[in-house]
């Protein structure tokens, strides 16, 4: 496989973009991953990087974007945060990745079981954990059909609200980032949320809330 160029990155459309990822995640769920030589990568992308998309994911350790999309050295800017929630600094990073480093996709990627939302669905307060998690708090009361058990003993409950929390993300980068709605309403990048299976390795892409222009 070889190490993405700036002219490869430029002729990589989002259409693309979003196919690499998908087929990515075909091979890593049937554990036909690409050999890759990443000392050699490393060595080539040591004078600048071309990623074609960024993810903003969890902090979970069994969330690898490099692994689960089965991408090598200076293929994906990885964003990483607990409840792959955004903020300002989130925000900056993506729109450089995108208008600075010309990524053309990004995908807001949740996962099974997630902590943060679990630790969202109890309420938890602890230090700084605690605003943290309040950012998650929108998708909990937004989850209207589970009417008990409404906490992390609730597992259908915890899904329905990761899955919540992942496209409330995706339209507030839409919202809060003029630079990226316009790359997106100008069709130079896409976006798209997404869940990630912990215990089989797969990526379900939410197509309602795939934007590509």
């Amino acid at each position: 496989m070889k190490t993405l160029t700036k002219e490869m990155q430029a002729a990589i459309t989002p259409e693309m973009a979003l196919n690499l990822l998908q087929e990515g995640n075909k091979r890593f769920i049937n554990n036909l991953k690409i050999n890759r030589n990443l000392l050699q990568q490393a060595n080539e992308t040591s004078d600048g990087q071309h990623p074609f998309a960024v993810v903003l994911s969890c902090i979970d350790s069994r969330t690898s974007v490099e692994l689960i999309f089965d991408q090598g050295l200076g293929d994906v800017f990885s964003i990483r945060i607990a409840g792959n929630i955004i903020n300002e600094d989130i925000l900056g990073s993506m729109e450089f990745a995108c208008k600075v480093a010309g990524s053309k996709f990004i995908v807001v990627l949740g996962h099974s079981k997630c902590g943060a939302i679990k630790g969202a669905c109890d309420h938890v307060e602890m230090g700084n954990l605690t605003d943290l998690l309040s950012k998650i708090q929108p998708a909990v009361y937004d989850e209207k059909t589970e009417t008990e058990n409404r906490n992390s003993s609730n597992s259908e409950f915890v899904e329905k609200v990761a899955v919540i929390n992942v496209k409330r993300t995706v339209n507030a980068i839409m919202q809060r980032s003029p630079i990226l709605r316009e790359m997106i309403e100008l069709g130079e990048i896409g976006i798209i949320g997404a869940n990630h299976d912990i215990a089989t390795g797969e990526v379900v892409f939410y197509e309602n809330t795939l934007i590509i222009n």
